[in-house]
């Protein structure tokens, strides 16, 4: 239960994000160019990313003493949800746009038009520009993965099946109703995840430089409401000091 509470569930959420944005460009490729470049790709990515995952994560479970690797784990996952935490805090607080999904497809979907219908028997341009999209959002997931699941063999296990999960879900999702995901809301997805990932990070930290923590894995959801709680607040702060009508709430990207 503890792995699968510390590496399955963190691991599903944060790659269900990458997925639908994945997931969103591959659409648009088979839309406007063709389905046979777009599922190669996407599946010459997958074969990279589980090439790196392999290797990566055995090295780190099987070489890396623990109290090291829980460290290195911590400052990981920290340094990427903080990323994710302060990104989706400017978003809420009208700094920064709002993702759109939709918006993402459409301008996706004209620059693939504007580029001209393929002209030889293999659409190499539709194959290039899906394994980019799947590798680049999938090396996120890849790191998400490796760092929740390399303090143990049965953690990477639950972690590599969270991330599974989540694809099976969204991929299965987006085929059925051929359309980017846009109901799912992202934007508070990322900044759920971006707190999750940041209370892993302390946790893990914590634990490397030999802190214990009371309850142990019971610890994090506390933390977490720690972090939901104070980023919430800065979200109100930072609205509050903003000159009115300076939100690009309005806006999408």
């Amino acid at each position: 239960m503890r792995e699968f509470l510390i590496a399955a569930v963190p691991s599903f959420l944060a790659s269900a994000v990458e997925f639908v944005e994945a997931t969103t460009i591959v659409l648009a490729v088979g839309v406007t160019r063709g389905w046979r470049a777009p599922l190669v790709g996407t599946l010459a990515a997958v074969v990279t990313l589980i090439a790196i995952i392999a290797a990566v994560g055995v090295a780190l479970v099987t070489i890396v003493p623990e109290h090291l690797l829980q460290a290195i784990v911590g400052a990981l996952l920290l340094l990427f949800g903080v990323r994710w935490l302060r990104k989706a805090i400017l978003r809420f607080a009208g700094i920064v746009a709002l993702h759109d999904e939709e918006v993402a497809y459409q301008r996706e979907l004209a620059e693939l038009r504007a580029s001209g219908l393929r002209k030889t028997e293999f659409d190499w341009t539709g194959m290039v520009v899906s394994y980019k999209a799947v590798l680049l959002e999938g090396t996120e997931v890849a790191f998400i993965v490796i760092t929740l699941g390399s303090t143990s063999a049965l953690a990477m296990t639950q972690a590599v099946a969270g991330a599974i999960a989540a694809g099976v879900l969204v991929v299965g999702a987006a085929v059925l109703v051929r359309h980017p995901l846009t109901t799912v809301p992202e934007n508070w997805l990322k900044f759920f995840v971006g707190a999750m990932l940041t209370s892993f990070g302390v946790f893990w930290f914590a634990e490397g430089v030999g802190a214990h923590w009371p309850g142990d894995a019971l610890s994090i959801p506390l933390i977490l409401a720690l972090f939901l709680a104070a980023s919430w607040l800065s979200v109100r702060i930072i609205r509050s000091l903003l000159p009115r009508g300076a939100e690009v709430a309005a806006r999408h990207v």
